[in-house]
């Protein structure tokens, strides 16, 4: 029995090499035949010994577990998306702003192709594989482990001895241009439909339910991003090296530029060269080097400040404007939406564009019939650029922007110095009501589990909702008759309605849908004013001293308390037991210590990360700065402080105290 086992771990350790040497190295040193008649004779070997069974064997590659739902997990590290830029002006200005932030102009940079594939992250534990997790909303996604397995590029155990105890590892799957022409012509003579474009397809590839069909698709996955604590690296080029030498698949396209001159020549380089490639992209990502950086720059609610996206040039194409139609979202504003003759583009058929506002229609000139130029670059929904005058009709008429609304039929408003119309029937719109209760149910807002924005409208349409607050009083009884509603599932909406009112008071602000006030601005009101009767009587002086709170805002949330029917709903809320204040064992923790003091944060520290650091100046009543000026109270430095910081500093005489001194204050 040890023979066999000793047998068994020697085969899957040569097939794991030769796999590694094939789909990643690209030099094989055995035939095909030859790894198929190793591979069989484990399999065989395997099978007669399942007590020896491992769940990375390369066996696994070939495929055959069914999944018949994808469970949804929460990323450990979340996915941000990338910034977009599409100018040397943009790249400048960003550049710019980060030299501002770090206080040094002594900056490098790696830049790597934007690949246009499925995000993916995968999460090793003692160098193994544990899971496969897809980008989702970036706070959490699908589990597709038992797929992802089937790619031979993805290392099931890791190479050498120096990797982390435990990380997650980002990249992209892709489906090279040649796999995908063959799939196609395999599709065409069985007298199917090809696929659109590789990106939807290895998308969709990751959702199949039998991971043998996932291992007949030739999908690759590139690594690009290690995230996790401990690392052992210090800049974003010595990590790809580090994923190479473990054995992932990293390409040898990636650059260390000394300046932005470096960043624009590649760009410019990848831009003319990008149909020389095996696969497809859309641009460059360019990524600030040092670690120690990205974390001094941190993120924004969105993305990270230390990346940015090059796009190339989009693409183009023309097609016919067939009609104008006109969609109300919940705040009531109006856009104009492009219905066109269906057209290819960029590897999808494009039947519908975005005209904005009354404005862009007016300054295009845009009119129903007319041959119109569609360009799809960084936005997901494609723009009208131009009209094509020299096909247009002689009898045609300049469009006239519609006058009321098209869901309720009340008169449009437009404020003075803002480019969209408003429908004011904010109460008895049905998008406006269906759009408010989809924004509260949201997952960055109360998050309710079970309930999606098909059901919300179909409540809706029975009666049994008009706000959020009537979501509290629904029973099983009520939405088990609902379509498409099984019992478990009526049973998973209430459940998930009951578990909203654990969720903060920060998020409950967001949820609200108080226009203008978005996550970061909800979370500065939350710590401000720490009830929603407090926030209720703020006055638009008292709001606009709340650091980076403006007018517009300001005047925004006057306007919603002062509104009777949204007391009325928060009232029901309250008898509900949603959260609208922070609980008092939080406020005993939140003291004053730092009340009326700004800090900046810079450098790398040893008793508390960055993030814990800035968490507890807010906790204590302090305000956390990026950049230092004359009304900043103190520069918290850490190791690596950027030598333009510290000059700046004490140029303005700000005092400078380390994480000690720090924590002493509190």
């Amino acid at each position: 029995m040890e023979e066999i086992q000793k047998k068994i771990i020697e085969l899957r350790k040569e097939l794991s090499r030769h796999n590694h040497l094939y789909y990643v190295l690209d030099a094989p040193e055995i035939s095909d035949y030859e790894f198929d008649m190793k591979l069989k004779e484990l399999q065989a070997l395997e099978a007669a010994h399942p007590e020896f069974y491992d769940p990375n064997s390369p066996t696994v590659r070939v495929g055959g577990a069914v999944t018949k739902k994808f469970e949804t997990v929460v990323h450990e590290h979340r996915m941000y998306s990338l910034e977009n830029s599409y100018s040397k002006e943009e790249l400048e200005e960003w550049e710019k702003r980060i030299e501002r932030m770090l206080g040094t102009n002594e900056l490098s940079f790696t830049c790597e192709l934007k690949y246009d594939g499925a995000s993916i992250s995968l999460t090793y534990e003692n160098g193994e594989l544990l899971r496969a997790v897809t980008r989702g909303d970036g706070f959490q996604g699908d589990e597709v482990t038992n797929n992802i397995k089937t790619i031979r590029s993805v290392p099931l155990k890791l190479s050498g001895e120096d990797y982390p105890k435990r990380f997650d590892i980002r990249g992209e799957i892709m489906l090279p241009l040649d796999g995908f022409a063959k799939m196609n012509q395999e599709r065409i003579e069985a007298g199917e439909d090809p696929y659109m474009n590789p990106r939807n397809t290895a998308s969709g590839s990751l959702k199949l339910q039998d991971s043998a069909e996932v291992a007949k698709r030739p999908l690759e996955c590139y690594l690009y991003s290690l995230t996790g604590n401990d690392l052992g690296v210090n800049t974003q080029m010595e990590a790809l090296e580090k994923a190479k030498s473990w054995g992932f698949k990293v390409p040898d396209t990636a650059a260390y530029c000394k300046s932005l001159n470096d960043v624009l020549a590649y760009a410019d380089y990848w831009d003319a060269h990008r149909h020389d490639l095996p696969y497809e992209i859309d641009g460059v990502v360019v990524k600030v080097n040092e670690f120690s950086h990205q974390d001094e720059l941190g993120y924004t609610a969105k993305s990270p400040r230390w990346a940015i996206a090059y796009k190339f040039k989009a693409e183009e194409a023309t097609t016919t404007l067939e009609s104008i139609i006109y969609q109300v979202g919940r705040t009531g504003a109006i856009t104009p939406v492009a219905n066109l003759k269906p057209v290819l583009l960029a590897g999808t058929t494009v039947k519908r564009a975005s005209l904005h506002n009354a404005d862009q229609i007016e300054k295009l000139d845009i009119r129903v019939g007319d041959e119109v130029f569609v360009e799809k670059g960084g936005e997901i929904i494609p723009k009208i650029t131009k009209v094509d005058f020299t096909k247009r009709a002689i009898d045609s008429t300049p469009t006239e922007y519609i006058k009321e609304c098209p869901e309720c039929g009340t008169p449009l408003i437009r404020k003075e110095g803002e480019a969209q119309h408003y429908c004011p029937n904010t109460y008895g719109c049905p998008p406006q009501i269906t759009g408010r209760i989809q924004h509260y149910i949201s997952r960055k807002a109360m998050d309710i589990e079970g309930l999606g924005a098909e059901t919300v409208e179909l409540l809706f349409k029975e009666g049994l909702i008009k706000n959020y607050a009537d979501l509290y009083v629904l029973t099983k009884e009520q939405v088990v008759p609902l379509e498409r509603m099984a019992e478990k599932s009526a049973e998973n909406l209430v459940e998930g309605v009951e578990q909203s009112k654990n969720i903060p008071f920060e998020k409950v602000l967001f949820a609200l849908g108080i226009r203008f006030v978005g996550e970061t601005v909800a979370k500065k009101l939350a710590r401000s004013f720490k009830s929603i009767d407090a926030l209720a009587e703020a006055s638009v002086e008292q709001l606009i001293a709340v650091d980076e709170i403006g007018v517009k805002i300001a005047e925004s949330v006057v306007e919603f308390f002062n509104n009777e029917k949204n007391l009325e709903i928060i009232e029901r809320l309250r008898s509900y037991g949603v959260r609208l204040s922070i609980p008092e064992e939080e406020l005993q923790q939140m003291g004053t210590a730092f009340e009326g003091l700004s800090f900046v944060v810079s450098g790398v520290f040893e008793k508390m990360s960055r993030n814990e650091l800035k968490k507890t100046i807010e906790d204590n009543g302090g305000k956390v700065s990026s950049s230092i000026s004359s009304k900043t109270s103190y520069v918290v430095a850490g190791d690596k402080m950027g030598p333009s910081k510290r000059e700046k500093a004490e140029k303005l005489n700000v005092p400078i105290i380390t994480e000690d001194e720090f924590l002493n204050m509190i």
